[in-house]
C-alpha cells in the first residue's frame, strides 16, 4: 500500500512541516531538511553522481504548500526555490530516513551537532 497523508500542517514560525500519514506515522521534517533534500534536478542532478550538497539553508523557512494534484505538493521556501514537487512516497521516505539522511548532511556541513 502507498503513503497516503491524512494530514500536512506547517508550523507556526513555517520551519517545520508536519505530516500524518494513513499508516499512523507522524513526521515533522525541518524546511532546511526538505530544501536540501528537494527531489528538483537542481539538487538530485540526473544521476546519484550529480546530486548537490545545498549549504547555507540553516534559516530557510516554507512560504507556501501548494497541492500538485492528488500524489504531491509543491513547497515554495523564502530563497526562491520551488521546483521540486515531493510526492507522498518521497516526503514518507524523507520522514522515515530522517535520522540517518540528517546526520549525513551535517557531517558533510562541518556541523555534526
Amino acid at each position: 500500500m502507498r503513503p497516503w497523508p491524512n494530514e500536512i500542517r506547517l508550523s507556526p514560525d513555517k520551519r517545520t512541516l508536519k505530516l500524518s500519514f494513513g499508516s499512523g506515522e507522524t513526521f515533522a521534517l525541518p524546511a532546511e531538511y526538505l530544501r536540501v533534500e528537494s527531489p528538483s534536478a537542481e539538487v538530485q542532478g540526473h544521476t546519484a553522481a550529480e546530486k548537490k550538497t545545498v549549504t547555507g539553508k540553516q534559516d530557510v523557512t516554507i512560504l507556501e504548500i501548494e497541492p500538485v494534484g492528488n500524489y504531491a505538493v509543491r513547497l515554495v521556501f523564502d530563497d526562491g526555490h520551488d521546483s521540486g514537487l515531493y510526492a507522498w512516497d518521497y516526503l514518507f521516505e524523507l520522514g522515515r530516513e530522517l535520522d540517518s539522511r540528517w546526520l549525513a548532511y551535517l557531517i558533510a556541513q562541518g556541523r555534526d551537532e
